[in-house]
């Protein structure tokens, strides 16, 4: 394939944007190479600048769980903006949708929308903080909830110390307070909790974690969890926004019957509009303002495009509960599809999956943690990445990316793709 077209966008965009892209995965530096720029897209298929069509399974990073431009979701849209793009006031259409979702996952009774999942996550920990009048939250190695302050933080030498942020503009004093855990080590957090007594607010976990690849949790790892916060009043959140309505209707909570106290959301719930939401039992919840005490705004929260389209994938979800036993189904014939050829290859590799969610490690153990994900062979993963890229086949341009399995797909969609994989490892015999 060729990228002429591409490559003059891309060295146009540099002038004006930093590294040429407004989120750093995109710009390629991971795999090396040009990043694609795409036209347009259609159920689970992109077509770039250059002609050149693609079988997706980026799919936005998750929220095209339908496939791209899907009717419905189009439709309502486009009659939403004939009406006004946005008001900064209330709309039926946010009570609508919000009731939806509530009848649709377990353990919540409101929900407030914002427009990312960065925000919801940073709104959702400065709830816990507030709730339980506490300042420190364990996040886990590899674990990704948005780029706000909290969140961007490595850890020093030992299980039981302060993190010390790892990006130029968070603080020490932000730092501080999060302290860094070992995913799927539940000893390692319970050492962090009784370190620190009565200090940690939350916990907060991608309970399907996808920022590392995918990683499912170990068996008893999201249980043990929810004990060792109740046990040191901690609240429990759960960082739905990939896995929220893609993994189950009622996301990790339903799949796992493990229950969080707050819920965050992103991705699907916008029907790939920019949008994101966090979610609790009403307790909880009336502690935000305008109820209580605990400030969180946003101009554009509720806005009515996203609104529309979240409402319409939510509404297709919801009545069509076959759609999990569907993409679940194609998820595992690709897995064992690329695990039979792989299998015959040379090459070290990992497969996990969890429902939709999959990805291919190159590592010779198994990827159970951010420590085992970064031990796979990155040089050889770039080499899989552009052979399935000339293939026709694109995947997220970084080792720790999970891949997102849609419905459009089709099952000659995923044979190409085991062929493609075939291909490639027979190239590195």
């Amino acid at each position: 394939m060729l990228y002429k077209r591409s490559s003059e966008l891309f060295a146009d965009a540099e002038t004006v944007i930093p590294g040429g892209v407004n989120s750093p995965v995109r710009a390629f530096k991971a795999v090396g190479g040009t990043p694609i720029f795409i036209k347009n897209a259609k159920g689970a298929y992109l077509f770039d600048e250059d002609g050149n069509k693609y079988i997706d399974y980026i799919n936005s990073w998750g929220p095209m769980i339908l496939g791209h431009a899907y009717d419905p979701v189009v439709n309502a849209i486009t009659e939403r903006a004939k009406l006004g793009t946005s008001f900064g006031a209330p709309t039926e259409l946010e009570t609508e949708i919000a009731k939806l979702a509530v009848s649709m996952v377990p353990n919540i009774d409101k929900i407030r929308f914002v427009n990312s999942g960065t925000e919801a996550c940073m709104s959702a920990v400065r709830l816990a903080r507030g709730f339980t009048n506490r300042d420190k939250i364990i996040k886990f190695a590899g674990c990704y909830h948005g780029h706000s302050d909290s969140f961007l933080i490595q850890a020093g030498s030992g299980a039981i110390t302060f993190g010390s942020p790892n990006s130029p503009g968070v603080t020490a004093g932000t730092a501080k307070d999060t302290l860094l855990a070992k995913y799927n080590d539940l000893d390692n957090v319970a050492s962090l909790l009784s370190a620190n007594k009565n200090e940690v607010a939350a916990i907060i976990v991608e309970p399907v974690a996808g920022n590392m690849g995918c990683i499912p949790p170990a068996e008893g790892f999201l249980e043990g969890l929810r004990a060792l916060c109740d046990e040191h009043g901690a609240m429990l959140i759960f960082d739905e926004v990939m896995t929220g309505f893609r993994l189950a209707k009622g996301g990790v909570q339903e799949l796992y019957n493990v229950k969080a106290d707050i819920v965050t959301f992103g991705k699907v719930i916008g029907g790939g509009l920019p949008v994101g939401a966090f979610a609790a039992r009403a307790e909880i919840m009336n502690y935000l303002a305008p109820l209580g005490p605990v400030y969180q705004a946003g101009t554009l929260s509720g806005n009515p495009l996203a609104m529309a389209a979240g409402l319409e994938m939510l509404k297709a979800l919801n009545n069509d509960p076959e759609i999990y036993t569907r993409i679940n189904a194609k998820t595992e014939y690709l897995e064992n599809g690329m695990r039979k050829v792989l299998d015959n290859s040379t090459l070290d590799f990992t497969i996990n999956r969890r429902g939709s969610m999959i990805s291919v490690h190159f590592a010779k153990e198994a990827v159970t943690d951010f420590a085992s994900s970064v031990a796979g062979d990155n040089k050889i993963f770039k080499a899989f990445f552009h052979s399935l890229l000339q293939s026709g086949v694109y995947i997220a341009p970084s080792a720790y990316e999970t891949w997102f399995i849609t419905d459009a797909l089709t099952y000659e969609d995923l044979d190409h793709t085991i062929s493609a994989v075939a291909k490639f490892a027979e190239d590195q015999k």
